[in-house]
C-alpha cells in the first residue's frame, strides 16, 4: 500500500522477510505507530521507547486469552480483534479479518475422494478430531489427518486412534503438500470444540475452493455461510453435511475467500485501524506484560 514497514526482531532470528520490508534491530528515531502482532508479553526496552516519545500503538488479539489463564479484564481499547466475534466477546468493535496470499494455495474444482482434517496435534481433541473419526469409521468416507506436536507421546496416539478408525495420519504437512491436500479434499472437517477466534484453516480450505463442515463454536459461523459449507450443532447436521458437500461450488469458496480473506483486505483494515489510532488526542502507555513480538510501522502516507 505504500507505506515504509519496519520489523523489529530480536537478534539471531533469520527468517526471510517479505519483500520491502525492511529488519531492525535497535527502534528507529521515530515512526507514525507501532503494531504489536500478540497481546501478551511485551520488552520493557520497547514498551519504554513508545511511552517516552508518546508513540500510538495497535495490538493484535488472536485468541480469547482467558483461554489461556488470563483474565479479559486486561484487553485494552487498542487491542484489534481477528474476528467481529472475538471483539464482541470483549464488548469491542475493532476487529479485522485474518488475511491469507493466495498464491501459497492451489485452486482445484475437480476434488479426490477424501476429507481433510488438519490441526496441531496438541490440541487435536479440542479441535474435534475424535468427532472427524467417529464420522469417518461410521459412515465409511476416507479420512486424511495431517498435523503434528512437540510431544512423541501425543503422536503415537494419534497414529494409533486414526489406525483404529481407518483414517490415514500424515503427521507434519506444508507448503506445496499442504496446498494439494486443502485443494483435493471435498471439504475440510473442523468440528472444533474450542471459542475460535478465526479459524485460519476455513480460510485456507475456502482459498483452495474446498468447502467447510464446521461446528458453531466461536466465529466458525461468521467465517463460514451457507454457500461455501455448513454449521453443524450436533451429530445430525455432519452426517447431513458430509452427504450433501456435493452442493457446493468450489468457485463460490473461492470468491468468498478472494474477496474477504485475502491479505491485502486485512492490509487495508490495518491501515484504518492505524488511522483511527494516530487521530487519538493521547497514546495508550504500553506496558512490558501486555504484547510480545513487535512490527514497527512507519507510514509515511498515513
Amino acid at each position: 500500500m505504500g507505506h515504509e514497514v519496519l520489523y523489529h526482531l530480536e537478534a539471531g532470528v533469520a527468517d526471510a522477510l517479505p519483500e520491502g520490508v525492511e529488519r531492525v534491530t535497535v527502534p528507529p528515531a521515530s515512526v507514525d505507530i507501532l503494531h504489536n502482532y500478540s497481546s501478551i508479553v511485551s520488552h520493557a526496552s520497547l514498551a519504554n521507547y513508545v511511552n517516552r516519545r508518546g508513540i500510538p500503538w495497535v495490538a493484535t488479539c488472536h485468541l480469547d486469552i482467558q483461554d489461556r489463564g488470563v483474565s479479559r479484564s486486561n484487553a485494552r481499547g487498542n487491542w484489534i480483534f481477528v474476528s467481529r466475534t472475538l471483539a464482541q466477546l470483549y464488548g469491542r468493535d475493532r476487529y479485522v479479518l485474518n488475511g491469507i496470499d493466495p498464491s501459497n494455495y492451489i485452486y482445484a474444482e475437480t476434488k479426490e475422494d477424501y476429507f481433510f482434517f488438519i490441526s496441531s496435534m496438541d490440541w487435536a481433541f479440542e479441535k474435534g478430531l475424535d468427532t472427524a473419526l467417529a464420522l469417518a469409521a461410521d459412515m465409511g468416507f476416507r479420512l486424511v489427518v495431517a498435523g503434528t506436536s512437540a510431544k512423541y507421546a501425543i503422536i503415537h496416539k494419534i497414529e494409533e486412534l486414526c489406525e483404529r478408525a481407518g483414517a490415514e495420519y500424515l503427521g507434519d504437512v506444508r507448503g506445496e503438500r499442504k496446498a494439494e491436500l486443502f485443494a483435493g479434499a471435498r471439504a475440510l472437517l473442523y468440528p472444533t470444540r474450542f471459542n475460535e477466534a478465526f479459524g485460519l484453516p476455513m480460510a485456507e480450505a475456502l482459498i483452495s475452493g474446498t468447502p467447510v463442515i464446521c461446528s458453531d463454536r466461536g466465529a466458525c459461523p461468521e467465517i463460514i455461510s451457507p454457500e461455501v459449507g455448513f454449521i453443524c450443532r450436533r451429530e445430525s447436521d455432519y452426517r447431513s453435511a458430509v452427504e450433501r458437500v456435493t452442493q457446493i461450488s468450489s468457485s463460490a469458496c473461492r470468491r468468498k475467500a478472494m474477496s474477504e480473506y485475502h491479505y491485502r483486505m486485512m492490509a487495508k483494515g490495518f491501515a484504518r485501524e492505524y488511522e483511527r489510532e494516530i487521530s487519538q488526542p493521547t497514546p495508550e502507555a504500553l506496558q512490558p506484560d501486555l504484547a510480545s513480538s513487535f512490527s514497527v510501522t512507519s507510514g509515511r502516507g498515513l
